[in-house]
């Protein structure tokens, strides 16, 4: 069984039943598109059809124009297309997180090289959506509300023992978010012992919507961790 085998398999079986508070509900991509199901196991064929360890990148959870459309994190259609050569038919997505880090894997040295280094996925890997004040579906973190954290907490804690199975180097886990995304992976790293350290990398949506004059000096923050 291959790296794409595990990472598909898991996939095929992400599911979160649990009551959460009103105005919120999960956002599963493999449940609500069949496309992003078929889509992704592509992805993962392309790039991870071997046994070779991977370093584990987490970023928060999933949002709704990359992974909660295209299954696939940090990556929304545009770079699928262009990059992976990868389509979802009809299918039109834009994320700021999405540019920030395929300007990186750009850098890396491409895809197939990132790829083959590195698996991203997130601390809870499904999404969130919540009903704003004009009621429309916005974004949302499991860690935006303690109570959402706590109920979440059990199914965060399955999923990332059920990705460590696939093949990961357990010395260091990169972190997206230096606040409360590293906080609570630290925090539950020093519980359970998963990593010998976890590394935070500042978010690329922060960079992206905050620091863009400074995108190609955090891309060279990154490469400089990420190589280390």
């Amino acid at each position: 069984m291959t790296f794409a085998h595990r990472i598909i398999g898991f996939n095929s079986n992400l599911k979160f039943e649990e009551p959460l508070p009103e105005g919120i509900r999960i956002m599963n991509p493999f449940a609500e598109n069949p496309d992003a199901f078929r889509i992704s196991s592509l992805f993962y064929r392309k790039y991870y059809s071997d046994n070779f360890p991977r370093r584990l990148i987490l970023g928060i959870n999933p949002g709704r124009f990359g992974a909660g459309v295209t299954g696939i994190p940090f990556t929304d259609s545009f770079r699928l297309k262009e990059v992976c050569g990868l389509e979802i038919p009809g299918l039109t997505t834009f994320e700021t997180s999405s540019v920030f880090v395929y300007d990186m894997i750009k850098a890396y040295g491409g895809a197939e090289s990132f790829y083959l280094d590195y698996f991203i996925s997130a601390v809870c890997p499904l999404g969130f959506v919540r009903m704003n004040d004009k009621g429309r579906e916005v974004n949302y973190n499991y860690y935006d509300d303690p109570l959402v954290q706590k109920t979440m907490l059990p199914f965060i804690v399955s999923s990332l023992e059920k990705q460590l199975g696939f093949g990961i180097d357990r010395e260091r886990c990169y972190c997206l978010g230096k606040n409360k995304n590293y906080r609570f992976l630290e925090k539950l790293n020093g519980e359970k012992g998963y990593f010998h350290s976890i590394v935070p990398l500042e978010h690329p949506r922060f960079i992206m919507q905050y620091r863009l004059r400074e995108k190609e000096q955090f891309i060279a923050g990154y490469l400089k961790l990420l190589r280390h």
